[in-house]
């Protein structure tokens, strides 16, 4: 059956209460969350929690034992992956190594039922898309990593989907061309106004592409929102610590008024989003790049602690201090003067990165 030339719009795509279990283990438990249309949404967690089961129960690849799912409105929870409009770009790639570039990408258009030529014309199209333009008689082993991603993108944008999914698309790049390629994937999601659900266990590739990400712990969404909101205002423990690094401290509230509360950190007090925290012992997220080092105490309040260690990183120095609070990990920009093992350091809060977290 040839595939219908109608344009279609990028679609949303929903999930009402979903479950999916494997016996009497649930992989997804209760998952409710919607991916507008032409939005880039990342499902973000640690191995084992759910996310790939999630993009999965997307393509039609896993049948949900509960619950609801619909793409642009339509319900197809039951729908075998051929009877919806997806596409997935694997981990592997999954190019067929006998095949040249051409082939590769024409290769679902032809399966489908086009005529070879214009499977052809659509296959140099979408190569000319991802910056393939003149690859047609190359081998995938004659490509480098980043440019078996790209045809594998390709292939993928040759079906024309409404939902476009990657799968840890990433994890088998060295770390420069994975900042390159995860910004080729995020200006053509752009470009072309794609829905996109990009499943990553690494936490800066998800704040670096997404509009909004689901974090997943022991099959559940833990907490989903926009980079800056779950970085910076983590709802739990569990999203402060996998969010990237973070000193977590234990400190005391001692007075909420309104959205605010004075929160007592060691020999600091400063004022934070109370974030429905009520007085008494809590505790607090404190992002390395949020303390500022001195050798000499500042004016205003300011953490004393010892450094304990240091690396140079060229960008930045890291220090662990040990101080009356806990031990604190720290960033700082400041190269060019760099204090040593053993000496006393100062620490000031900023304004950001510090938040409470609200018990759960």
């Amino acid at each position: 059956m040839t595939k219908s030339t109608t344009k279609k719009g990028p679609a949303s795509v929903e999930f009402r209460n979903v479950t999916k279990r494997y016996g009497t283990v649930a992989a997804v438990s209760d998952v409710s969350f919607t991916i507008e249309p032409g939005t880039l949404v990342t499902l973000l967690g640690p191995s084992g929690c759910g996310k790939t089961t999630t993009l999965r129960l997307i393509a039609g690849l896993e049948i949900a034992t509960e619950g609801q799912i619909k793409i642009a409105g339509e319900d197809v929870t039951n729908l075998s992956a051929a009877d919806r409009d997806v596409s997935m770009v694997f981990q592997s790639y999954a190019l067929f190594p006998h095949m040249n570039v051409l082939d590769n990408v024409a290769y679902g258009p032809t399966v489908a039922g086009q005529k070879k030529s214009d499977a052809y014309d659509l296959a140099r199209q979408k190569l000319a898309l991802v910056g393939l333009k003149d690859y047609d008689l190359r081998l995938p082993s004659e490509l480098s990593g980043g440019q078996q991603q790209r045809v594998a993108v390709a292939r993928a944008l040759t079906m024309e989907p409404q939902v476009l999914l990657f799968d840890e698309p990433l994890s088998n790049l060295d770390a420069k061309l994975r900042r390159r390629v995860r910004e080729d994937i995020r200006d053509l999601q752009r470009d072309l106004n794609l829905t996109v659900a990009y499943v990553t266990h690494d936490q800066q590739e998800a704040l670096a592409v997404s509009d909004r990400v689901i974090v997943m712990s022991n099959a559940r969404i833990a907490q989903m929102g926009a980079p800056r909101e779950l970085y910076e205002a983590p709802a739990s423990l569990f999203v402060a610590d996998f969010m990237g690094d973070s000193n977590l401290i234990d400190a005391t509230v001692e007075r909420v008024s309104g959205d605010q509360a004075l929160v007592k950190i060691g020999v600091t007090s400063l004022e934070l989003p109370s974030r429905g925290t009520k007085t008494g012992p809590c505790k607090v997220s404190i992002r390395p790049e949020s303390l500022s080092v001195t050798a000499s105490a500042p004016q205003g309040p300011a953490i004393p602690g010892t450094i304990r260690k240091a690396a140079y990183l060229g960008t930045h120095m890291e220090y662990t201090l040990a101080a009356e609070i806990g031990e604190l990990f720290v960033v700082d920009r400041d190269v060019a003067n760099p204090k040593p093992v053993g000496s006393t350091a100062y620490l000031a809060l900023a304004r950001t990165g510090v938040s409470l977290v609200p018990s759960v």
